[in-house]
């Protein structure tokens, strides 16, 4: 298997990145190619669809071992489930399988750049193809969802400061509040007084989430990012 490009994302490490693609369409992100694969010719007739697989590596959950059982975060992190019924990151081979949309293809001095929306990979995610989605043969509404069918698709009551959020780029506020909304917390956790602090581009957000209401309470810049980007 070779890498042949790599994702740009507003997601330096795994916290808060959505659990599926296409759940957030306003995050947006680019993909880079390998010198190898800097051929205008392989891209051609791309732009003709509108929306893309991406096949690509857990790059920061590859282990040697493997277990055949997993605990989704989704099921409150008790609950096992077989490694193969769920898309559980740490897998006998880490990969990744993602829908995006194509926004554009950029030609540039260093080559072709796809611009994609609503993809659910961390920053520098190495990855593997890309392949056309098709609709009539990809798209099955009729189908269960397993467990997840179960889960309540629920988004919070996001309070983010005038103040606090005109410090955020104007072009990234919209995916930013879609992600709080959409829970960034893991499962299992429910306190209310314990702060969180997810890593999106060049910031830090720390909030806390009292019931259906996630308020943000600062923002660090780089300079001042912590090593622990989880939770404090």
């Amino acid at each position: 298997m070779k890498v042949i490009a790599h994702i740009k994302s507003d997601f330096p490490t795994k916290f808060g990145i959505p659990h599926q693609s296409g759940r957030i369409k306003e995050l947006k992100a680019e993909i880079v190619f390998e010198p190898e694969y800097q051929v205008a010719e392989a891209f051609r007739g791309i732009e003709e669809y509108t929306h893309l697989w991406l096949i690509w590596e857990f790059s920061q959950a590859v282990r040697k071992d493997w277990s055949p059982t997993v605990r989704p975060p989704r099921l409150g992190g008790n609950t096992r489930k077989g490694v193969f019924a769920t898309r559980s990151p740490f897998r006998p081979n880490p990969i990744g399988l993602s829908s995006v949309k194509l926004e554009g293809v950029e030609f540039t001095s260093q080559g072709p750049v796809l611009h994609v929306s609503g993809a659910d990979l961390m920053d520098g995610t190495p990855i593997y193809d890309i392949k056309p989605y098709l609709a009539y043969v990809d798209s099955h509404p009729e189908a269960s969802g397993g467990f997840t069918d179960q889960i309540q698709d629920h988004k919070l009551k996001v309070d983010f400061p005038a103040g606090l959020l005109e410090q955020v780029p104007k072009e990234k506020r919209a995916a930013l509040l879609a992600v709080l909304a959409n829970d960034p917390r893991p499962g299992y956790q429910k306190d209310p007084d314990r702060e969180y602090g997810m890593s999106f581009g060049n910031q830090d957000i720390h909030f806390k989430v009292d019931g259906e209401l996630l308020r943000v309470i600062r923002i660090d810049n780089e300079k001042k990012l912590a090593k622990s980007r989880i939770f404090s």
